[in-house]
């Protein structure tokens, strides 16, 4: 089991920047290969990010490339997205995701591989 708890959304002007963060706590030690996800109003929930479980892979939406930024702490067991450049349509209840992995290097673009997920954080970003 993988508990998932997401911090630092909030309100945010366009052009400004916020850096999301996600703590994992787990009852065993594994690997996971981690994601952000968000969800707009009235909309499905897609893919922002993904990082391996090693941090040396990483993967982004084609709307987010170049001012996100997922990486992981020196424990591993948080992982940080550092958003620049923000916009309205980045508006979105941003929720982290755990996939276990035996393979340190691989990480997950679709949800059906994310066995965990967390409570979601708000950004908001006004024109």
């Amino acid at each position: 089991q993988v508990r998932l708890v997401e911090s630092g959304g909030g309100l945010v002007q366009a052009g400004d920047s916020l850096r999301l963060s996600c703590a994992a706590s787990a009852r065993t030690y594994s690997s996971y290969a981690m994601a952000w996800f968000r969800q707009a109003p009235g909309k499905e929930r897609d893919f922002v990010a993904t990082i391996s479980w090693s941090g040396d892979s990483t993967d982004y939406a084609d709307s987010v490339k170049g001012r996100f930024t997922i990486s992981r702490g020196n424990t591993k067991n948080t992982v940080y997205l550092q958003m620049n450049s923000l916009k309205p349509e980045d508006t979105a209840v941003y929720y982290c995701a755990a996939a276990a992995t035996l393979n340190s290097g691989s990480y997950y673009l679709r949800q059906y591989n994310y066995n965990y997920w967390g409570q979601g954080t708000q950004v908001t970003v006004s024109s």
